[in-house]
Parts: structure tokens; sequence; C-alpha cells
């Protein structure tokens, strides 16, 4: 489905004619480089025949290129009231492949959206990134794959191995359900207003199963004990719990940033 498409107006008319000037209250940044949106796309992988949702769209700029590289429909999430017409002129370019839904995305069940297959394609913005992406979890295999852009120290969490410091909760949890690949970094210069920081898009592919059973209630408990008290030993740090680390066969000697996903899920098991 791809090809030349529609004519469109360049973005910086279409943010000029709506008075669509970006704001930090919603945390935006736009980014209006087509080059750097259709990077995005194409690190989303083959969107023939897949559904993709988007979030915090803007003034449509990333949306365009997913509708250029032939995603069969795109469902941008937008909480902005001021963008929904600007949104609305380009459904009207893309007949029947874009729906636009009103609302705070936190408050979406995003897999009812679209059918499956589908995929998270989005420039989050930064102030719920988090939030959202731990609520893609929960429901990962709802997903073929979540490509989306963060501040670069979220991006360096997602990806922080045993041993560096980078290494925390969301470490953790993110590798035990999803393979995660960094993509590549953008400056913040591409972006209206620039940020503060530069941003890195990385994309998560959801596992079959995760990658050791654990039960996730007991998981964020042990994470967040284990990380809460990150420079104590674990005998220590897991000691409210009520929970030996010797009994999942970890010494109590060792640091939570030390431990792989495994131990933890070990860990979770003891506790759960």
């Amino acid at each position: 489905m791809t090809g030349a498409g529609p004519d469109l107006p360049p973005l910086r008319d279409v943010i000029a004619r709506h008075g669509l000037d970006a704001r930090k209250s919603l945390g935006q940044h736009f980014l209006l480089d087509g080059n750097l949106t259709a990077r995005i796309a194409r690190a989303a992988g083959d969107l023939a025949g897949v559904s993709v949702i988007e979030v915090g769209p803007g003034p449509g700029g990333l949306t365009r290129a997913l509708l250029a590289a032939g995603a069969d429909r795109v469902v941008a999430v937008e909480k902005d009231d001021r963008c929904l017409a600007a949104l609305a002129e380009l459904a009207a370019a893309y007949p029947g492949r874009l729906d636009v839904v009103p609302g705070d995305a936190l408050q979406v069940d995003a897999a009812v959206l679209v059918p499956a297959p589908r995929k998270v394609v989005a420039n989050l913005p930064y102030n719920v990134a988090t939030p959202l992406l731990l609520g893609w979890l929960r429901r990962a295999t709802d997903f073929a794959g979540l490509t989306l852009m963060f501040q670069a120290e979220v991006a360096d969490r997602l990806l922080a191995e045993p041993g560096t410091k980078a290494r925390g909760r969301l470490s953790v949890i993110t590798q035990w359900l999803c393979q995660v690949r960094r993509d590549f970094n953008v400056d913040k210069r591409a972006f209206t207003p620039p940020p503060k920081v530069m941003s890195t898009v990385v994309t998560l592919i959801p596992r079959p199963q995760p990658l050791a059973p654990a039960p996730w209630g007991a998981l964020e408990k042990v994470t967040a004990a284990a990380f809460g008290q990150r420079r104590k030993m674990l005998r220590a740090s897991l000691k409210p719990l009520g929970l030996d680390p010797e009994a999942a066969g970890i010494a109590g000697t060792r640091r939570a940033e030390e431990l792989d996903v495994a131990e933890f899920c070990a860990l979770a098991r003891a506790l759960g």
C-alpha cells in the first residue's frame, strides 16, 4: 500500500494554520522531519496488514509516515483537542485508514481499538511514557511489537544489563516480557520545541512466554524492594518482605543490579 500518497501541506503550515504550539503541560515535542518519522516507521518493521496504534500524534508527522509506510489502519489517540481538526484533515486524505480517538491514552485499552496483528508506534509524551509502557507490558502478547520514542535515559534503563548503573525495576520487567532493541538516537534539535535531553527509539518484541515463570505481583514487590535500597545487600533490602534470598539459591551478599531476570524471577517465586 506504499506509494506516492496524497499531496499534503507542509507540517509547519498545518501547525501555523491550527495554532498548534507545543505545550509543556502535555509533554509535547513535535517531530517535523519527514526523514526521521519515516525512519521510525521503518523501525517498526513491515506494516502491511498491520493495525497501528499511535499515542500523541500532535499535528500528525509520524502519522503521515505510518500511513505512507503502508499500515493497514492507524488509530491515533490524542488528548489535545486542538490537534483534532488537523488530524481530521489527514484522515480525509487517507479515507478509511486513519481513525482519531480523542482522550487520554492512560485511560484507553489499546488492544480493543484495533484487531490483531497490532503494533504500537509512537513518539510518546515524556510525562506519561513509563506509565503507558507498564500498562502495555501487562498485556504484552496482545501486540506484535512496540516501537517507541523515550528520553534517552529511559531507553537506557529498558536496555540495561546486569552490573550497570542504569539497571533497575523497569529493566527487569521489560526484559522479562520482551526482547528489547535500541534502534537509533534522535538529537533534541530535531524537535519543535527542542527538549532538554536526547531521545531514543526502541523496539520491544513481546516474548510468547515470559523469560522465566514468576507471579507479576511478586516480581513487582521484589524488584521494588531490591532496587529501592540498591546499595544494600539483598539480605537487607529484601528483609522487609520476609524473604531470605538464600531460599531462592541466591547469595544474600549480592546487590540488586547484579541479578539477571531469571534470578529475580526465582526470588519472586520464593516470595509468591
